[in-house]
């Protein structure tokens, strides 16, 4: 008897992974072993249950999708990703792809959709959404050259995006210094740095900010 596909589902929304639970649970050659409700729980995982492949939301709270990616990619590269996500701007597309997603796949997507991309990842295949493949092609024919080379963005340490993330999330300096293990003063400091760098002067307009950059959703 061949041998399941273990899968971890990464989503804040408890409603919706109980969906894809349920869905996942109905298919023979597919076992779900975890769940996550953040990026970081997501990592952890990776390294507890080996996962063929994790089912990966984007906008999460504390550490999102597309950072999680990265670590997942850099501690475990044969862990297959498919990101699920409601965003569909070039950019951002691009920068999931770039950290190492094997597949982007948009929430609105039907069940049919979301198996089809499941299969062809564990085949070793890419998948992307029709609508999101035809975006990112059409991007390259006007002439586009994907991300935005020296946007603020790009000028963003990895600290710094995790420091923004958390700002936007509502979380005070105090509980940022604790979730992440530095000083008051080192968050006071990146902070200030971010501010700069974007040039936005509150924790609105930083907000703001991360919701265009899908760290948080609205």
């Amino acid at each position: 008897m061949r041998e399941k596909h273990k899968i971890v589902i990464a989503e804040d929304h408890t409603i919706l992974r109980e969906g894809l639970r349920a869905l996942l649970s109905s298919d023979p050659n597919c076992s779900v072993v975890g769940e996550a409700e953040d990026g970081r729980q997501a990592i952890q995982c990776v390294e507890q249950l080996g996962p063929d492949l994790i089912l990966m939301d984007l906008s999460m709270p504390k550490m999102n999708g597309i950072e999680a990616i990265r670590e997942i990619k850099k501690r475990s590269p044969e862990t297959r990703i498919l990101a699920l996500t409601v965003h569909k701007t070039e950019e951002f597309i691009l920068e999931v792809l770039q950290a190492g997603a094997d597949g982007y796949l948009l929430k609105d997507a039907s069940s049919v959709e979301l198996m089809m991309a499941i299969r062809s990842i564990l085949g070793g295949k890419r998948y992307i959404s029709p609508t999101v493949s035809q975006m990112v092609i059409e991007g390259y024919l006007d002439g586009k050259k994907g991300l935005e080379s020296g946007s603020p963005w790009d000028t963003l340490t990895k600290r710094e995006r995790e420091i923004l993330k958390l700002i936007a999330e509502g979380y005070k300096n105090k509980e940022i210094a604790d979730y992440l293990c530095i000083s008051v003063k080192t968050v006071e400091k990146h902070r200030a740095n971010l501010m700069k760098k974007l040039d936005l002067h509150s924790a609105s307009a930083l907000t703001a900010y991360a919701m265009e950059r899908g760290l948080i959703t609205r």
